[in-house]
């Protein structure tokens, strides 16, 4: 099991829903968290089915938070929080005061996570002025009052950035915390930082048992197939092929060696995008660890530049 969090900040842009579907497929989540989608509940309706969720939680925006129950009456419950902190700092004492509350409603074994939009030390951010020590110290203050454990990150430092003209803002904004029992239910934990160009915040990918993420994905039928004639062509090729299996087998077989197939032509036709989209992020990586060292992110922005118009492609490509 694990979960998926991110600050899309707008699910109304295609290529960010396309950069939310990726996620979900490639990293195959049980929970996803998403906050500022600034789409109503029939728009999210459509995402649900996009990525094949069952189930849909929308949380009002005055709430700021989404409280679940994991394994319900069960020795191994747990509880989960998808939280956003107050953007207004003269009101993050608000958002203070409803962790306070969580805390106060359940003793359940407890991981929250979200974008908190608060830093805890000044190490967790580069560039722009300093941050005030009055305004972290309230948050270092939650954290202790609700007992929680900072779960750490695999990855870039940071969480969130912003452009300037001349430089390039970076803070860990997002992030995973815990209670202790909860940490002991799930010592391997691991916090993914990953890479996206349509937000501003990098999504976390939460790993309660620390599994390995270079697991084999099962074979899924790709809607988006049917727009393109070769994906007709190979599933008649394939079935048209003389067999001498036994007739009990024959359909499992045959269905087997289409998704093989499938697999197979989506690479060959599509290949070519995806591979572009896979040298130009590891360059952007780079290219994030240079800005945030030196202060100069103009080959960073060339990078998320190039990324989205590969996008663009790629969702034309589809039709």
């Amino acid at each position: 099991m694990s979960l998926l969090v991110w600050n899309c900040r707008g699910l109304g842009n295609p290529l960010t829903e396309d950069q939310l579907a990726t996620l979900v497929w490639a990293k195959d989540p049980s929970v996803v968290f998403i906050a500022e989608t600034w789409i109503d509940k029939a728009r999210l309706e459509q995402v649900k089915r996009r990525i094949q969720f069952k189930n849909l939680f929308e949380v009002p925006r005055r709430n700021k938070e989404g409280d679940t129950t994991i394994n319900k009456n069960r020795p191994d419950e747990w509880r989960f929080t998808g939280f956003y902190g107050e953007l207004d700092t003269h009101k993050r004492h608000e958002s203070w005061t409803k962790l306070r509350d969580l805390k106060s409603k359940k003793t359940s074994p407890w991981l929250c996570a979200g974008d908190f939009n608060e830093i805890t030390l000044q190490l967790e951010k580069v560039g722009g002025r300093p941050r005030p020590h009055s305004q972290m110290q309230p948050f270092r203050d939650v954290l202790d009052d609700c007992n929680f454990i900072d779960l750490g990150y695999v990855g870039f430092p940071y969480t969130w950035h912003k452009h300037f003209e001349d430089y390039t803002i970076f803070e860990r904004l997002d992030r995973g915390l815990a209670t202790a029992d909860w940490f002991t239910m799930f010592p391997g934990t691991k916090i993914h930082h990953l890479d996206v160009t349509t937000s501003d915040h990098k999504p976390l990918w939460i790993t309660p048992e620390g599994m390995d993420s270079n697991f084999h994905k099962p074979f899924r039928f790709k809607q988006m197939w049917l727009t393109d004639e070769g994906c007709t062509d190979t599933v008649q090729a394939v079935w048209r092929e003389r067999v001498a299996d036994p007739w009990d087998t024959r359909i499992l077989n045959k269905l087997d060696k289409c998704g093989r197939a499938l697999t197979k032509w989506s690479k060959q036709c599509f290949g070519s995008v995806r591979r572009e989209l896979e040298t130009k992020n590891k360059l952007l990586q780079r290219a994030e660890k240079e800005a945030a060292r030196t202060g100069n992110s103009t080959r960073m922005k060339l990078l998320e530049r190039e990324i989205n118009q590969l996008l663009v492609k790629k969702s034309m490509m589809w039709g």
